[in-house]
C-alpha cells in the first residue's frame, strides 16, 4: 500500500476518533483520523467472489466477518457526488494527508507546496504528485539498486 486518491464530495471532512471524556461525559474528536477503508462495494463484491471461488472459510478468514460498512467511508454517497480529490495514505485502512481540492492540479500543488508525505519523511514535487493522481495509487516505496528506497510517488514519474 501507499497513497491513494480519493474522490469526496464537496466540503468533506474524514471523521477523527473519539475518546470519552470523563468531566463531561461525552465522546469528543481527537486530533487523530479515524482509518476508513474507500470502496465498501468493491469489498463486498471480493468478499462474494471470494465465498463462490474458494470457501466461506477462506473468505471469513480474509476479511474477518465480511466487510463492515462503519469500516468504510461514503458508504451512502453516490458517485456521482464524488466530486473532489483528496490524496491518502492507505498503509492503514486509510487516513487523508490533503485537504479535498476541486482539481487534480490544485490538489498536486498543495501536495508539493506543504512537503506532504510521499513516504516517511520524503516528500515529492508537483510532477510527481501530479503522476500519481493520474494513475489514481501508488505502493509506499521501492528499493532502486545503485539508488537505494525511493518513494512510490517518485518512482511512479520515473516509469510514467
Amino acid at each position: 500500500m501507499g497513497r491513494e486518491l480519493r474522490m469526496v464530495p464537496a466540503g468533506w471532512k474524514h471523521p477523527k476518533k473519539q475518546e470519552y471524556n470523563y468531566e463531561t461525559c461525552e465522546y469528543e474528536d481527537t486530533e487523530f483520523y479515524e482509518p476508513l477503508y474507500y470502496d465498501y462495494n468493491a469489498a463486498l463484491d471480493e468478499f462474494r467472489h471470494r465465498i463462490w471461488t474458494h470457501d466461506l472459510r477462506n473468505a471469513l478468514e480474509y476479511f474477518g466477518g465480511g466487510p463492515q460498512e462503519d469500516q468504510y467511508m461514503l458508504v451512502d454517497v453516490p458517485i456521482e457526488k464524488r466530486t473532489h480529490f483528496m490524496m491518502y495514505e492507505d498503509t492503514t485502512e486509510g487516513t487523508p494527508i490533503s485537504p479535498a481540492f476541486e482539481t487534480p492540479e490544485e490538489l498536486a500543488r498543495w501536495l508539493a507546496d506543504t512537503g506532504a508525505s510521499a513516504f516517511g519523511r520524503t516528500t515529492a514535487t508537483y510532477d510527481q504528485w501530479m503522476s500519481t493522481i493520474k494513475q489514481g495509487w501508488v505502493i509506499s516505496a521501492i528499493c532502486i539498486p545503485g539508488v537505494g528506497i525511493i518513494s512510490g510517488v517518485a518512482a511512479n514519474e520515473m516509469f510514467d
